[in-house]
């Protein structure tokens, strides 16, 4: 079985605005861009607020139980997890299936198998 990682990292605010300059020339000038997918945060202290230790255990439980919607997760993990999966889907580390119908459940779905965090030191 292939493992699939998800890259989260640092990335300061100029640094992060100057590299999205960077590739708005590139694609201006018709240069292919290297597609990189990986959610960054300013600083160690946001991501220690953002990837607590309930929410790694709500990753964890969605990626082995694989529960068909967001009230059995809820289940799973004896307590109310909206708010915690909203905030998980808006960095991109969970995804949703959402069917057309208003009245149906969401489907949280985590679909890589690790987390690479890292921290440049230059």
């Amino acid at each position: 079985m292939k493992i699939r990682k998800v890259r989260v990292g640092i990335k300061d605010l100029k640094t992060a605005l100057n590299e999205f300059v960077g590739i708005a020339k590139d694609i201006e000038h018709g240069k292919p861009v290297k597609k990189e997918k990986g959610v960054y945060f300013t600083g160690v202290e946001a991501f220690r607020k953002a990837i607590t230790p309930k929410r790694l255990a709500l990753l964890h439980a969605i990626r082995t139980e694989k529960p068909s919607s967001v009230r059995w997760l809820s289940e799973i993990a004896e307590r109310d997890v909206s708010t915690d999966i909203k905030f998980l889907e808006q960095v991109g580390l969970v995804d949703i299936k959402r069917d057309d119908e208003p009245e149906k459940e969401i489907m949280p779905f985590v679909g890589y198998d690790k987390i690479l965090f890292e921290i440049a030191v230059s």
